[in-house]
């Protein structure tokens, strides 16, 4: 039994008690009967109207607390909804009160999700609306009075961060464009003219508006700012070559130069002008001294003729370098020469200094050829052989690789030009391929002239007897004795009684013998005194030996044909 039924029997009982010592009383009391009934229905009445009012205010309660379960339940799935969330679900077998305390704390749990979704979205609201101020962008499309989703606030969110790096790199833009603004204005001695320029330059960075269109103009004003520049610097450039050219022709002296070395270098606005002042000052000085600066002109006509291979006719094309009037006419015609023959140098440079290139390789290759075939070669020391030959060889691989790779150039530029490339007159494949035929003929010539050279000297040995020649020898540093006596070769071990005795070479070691006995032309003359002993003085030229190293004329005599002492 629940305590509240045990407590309403105590109530049925106390009443029943009281009723009790009422009628006690009355009794007692002497009431009659139909007083003791009026009283007993006031008693009732009273009691009547008591519990009726009660459970009149429980029925209200009960009413209220229905009437609170339903808008709590309608308030409930109004802020799921607006939240876009699942419906509350109400637990089964509860009473009203746990049933409209539920509801009501859930009600209250979603009104103070919605309050904070708002008050975030208010101020990624407030963020957005100032990021949009600084980048000039359309605000975000989310409407300020409705409740956002937990996805569209991480959406918008994400929207935040973005603009903020966005906004992070033009303004890193911003200021390194303002920085380069500044620093071409002050080399071109500029000042902001426009509103724009002064709102970069003067005003500060937090104020400007980094939209994308700025950004574009920001960007445009700094290329035209180059541009100005790189004319500036193309006109100073060119002034200083003008002046470079001018100085030299009229010889102008070192202490004036030194007067525009600033200008010389730097291309600011009053550089400019400076060099503008200077070119009309040499122009005017020019005038006065026209035949001296003619005279300079054409001596750069003629480099760039030797540069560009131009042939007689060529050059003879051009009349006024000819003439011996010098007026301002023939100097504006060598002025006007000298720059095409610049401009025709540099559209074809890399020909040109290709040619060059094989013109001093194949001068080269020449040398070593040459040297290739001096005998003398062979006493030098150093690894310089070694390094010739290595260089001989490297040069007969590179010049036909050259040689391929100028005809491409040349076919690329006579298809360009229309007309034939001449070196000096001639076609340079033509050229090239005479100079290597007149290098094997060279080659050929020489070997027939060894051919012929060692024919005669076998005749020459066959009539005579062969000569020893000694070669040259090597002279060693620190060993200079040139009074220490050398041992002379035993002349006794060959008989030098007849003219047929054996003579041996000493490059081969070869055997000749004279093909007719005779005796010697100057047999009847004294022989000349020597020292004697079985020594001799160093000194083989003042002895008779290495006769070849020594120059003597190839016609031999029979004198030859003796037996030498020692060599």
């Amino acid at each position: 039994m629940r305590k509240s039924e045990v407590l309403a029997a105590e109530s049925v009982s106390c009443l029943n008690k009281a009723l009790c010592q009422l009628k006690d009383i009355w009794e007692e009391i002497g009431i009659p009967e139909d007083q003791r009934l009026e009283r007993t229905n006031v008693v009732k009445n009273h009691i009547k109207n008591l519990l009726d009012m009660m459970i009149k205010e429980e029925e209200n309660l009960k009413k209220r607390l229905i009437s609170s379960i339903g808008t709590c339940r309608a308030q409930m799935e109004k802020l799921c909804s607006e939240l876009q969330l699942p419906v509350f679900e109400e637990e089964e077998g509860i009473t009203m009160l746990q049933r409209e305390k539920n509801i009501s704390t859930q009600v209250e749990a979603l009104l103070n999700e919605r309050t904070r979704r708002m008050q975030h979205l208010k101020a990624l609201l407030d963020e957005d609306q100032d990021l949009c101020d600084i980048l000039c962008s359309m605000p975000y499309g989310i409407a300020p009075d409705s409740v956002p989703s937990l996805d569209q606030l991480e959406n918008f969110h994400q929207h935040i961060a973005n603009q903020n790096a966005e906004k992070a790199k033009r303004h890193a833009e911003f200021v390194d464009l303002k920085k380069q603004i500044i620093l071409y204005m002050e080399e071109l001695d500029q000042i902001p003219e426009t509103s724009f320029e002064k709102d970069v330059v003067c005003e500060s960075e937090e104020s400007f508006c980094l939209s994308r269109d700025n950004i574009t103009a920001l960007k445009l004003l700094v290329c035209q700012l180059e541009e100005r520049k790189a004319e500036h610097e193309a006109a100073c450039e060119s002034h200083r070559e003008k002046i470079q050219q001018l100085w030299d022709r009229l010889q102008i002296p070192q202490e004036e130069r030194e007067t525009l070395n600033d200008h010389m270098v730097f291309s600011k606005k009053r550089n400019l002008e400076a060099l503008k002042t200077e070119v009309q000052r040499l122009e005017e000085l020019k005038l006065q001294n026209i035949r001296n600066v003619t005279d300079a002109i054409r001596s750069e006509i003629a480099v760039f003729w030797e540069k560009c291979f131009f042939c007689t006719d060529q050059r003879q094309a051009f009349t006024p370098y000819f003439s011996e009037e010098f007026t301002e006419e023939q100097l504006a015609l060598h002025d006007a020469e000298i720059q095409r023959l610049k401009q025709h140098y540099e559209d074809h440079k890399d020909l040109f200094e290709g040619v060059h290139r094989w013109e001093e390789s194949w001068r080269f290759f020449l040398e070593l050829e040459k040297k290739a075939t001096d005998p003398t070669r062979f006493t030098n020391r150093g690894g310089n052989l070694l390094k010739e030959e290595k260089q001989r060889s490297d040069l007969q691989k590179s010049l036909p690789k050259l040689e391929k790779k100028l005809k491409a150039q040349i076919d690329e530029w006579e298809s360009e030009q229309g007309h034939q490339f001449l070196v000096n007159g001639q076609k340079f494949l033509q050229y090239v391929e005479e100079q290597w035929e007149l290098h094997r003929i060279e080659k050929e010539k020489e070997k027939l002239e060894r051919h012929l050279k060692k024919t005669k000297q076998t005749e020459e040995d066959m009539l005579y007897g062969t000569a020893i020649r000694t070669p040259a020898k090597r002279k060693f540093l620190g060993s200079n004795t040139p009074n220490k006596p050398r041992k002379m070769c035993n002349a006794t071990s060959s008989s030098s009684a007849n003219s047929n005795s054996t003579m041996r070479s000493v490059y081969g070691g070869t055997v000749c013998r004279s093909p007719v006995p005779r005796p010697p032309l100057l047999a009847n003359k004294a022989p000349a005194p020597r020292t004697p002993g079985a020594y001799k003085s160093p000194h083989p030229k003042k002895q008779g030996c290495n006769k070849e190293n020594q120059g003597q004329p190839r016609t031999r005599t029979p004198l030859s044909a003796r037996p030498v002492q020692g060599c």
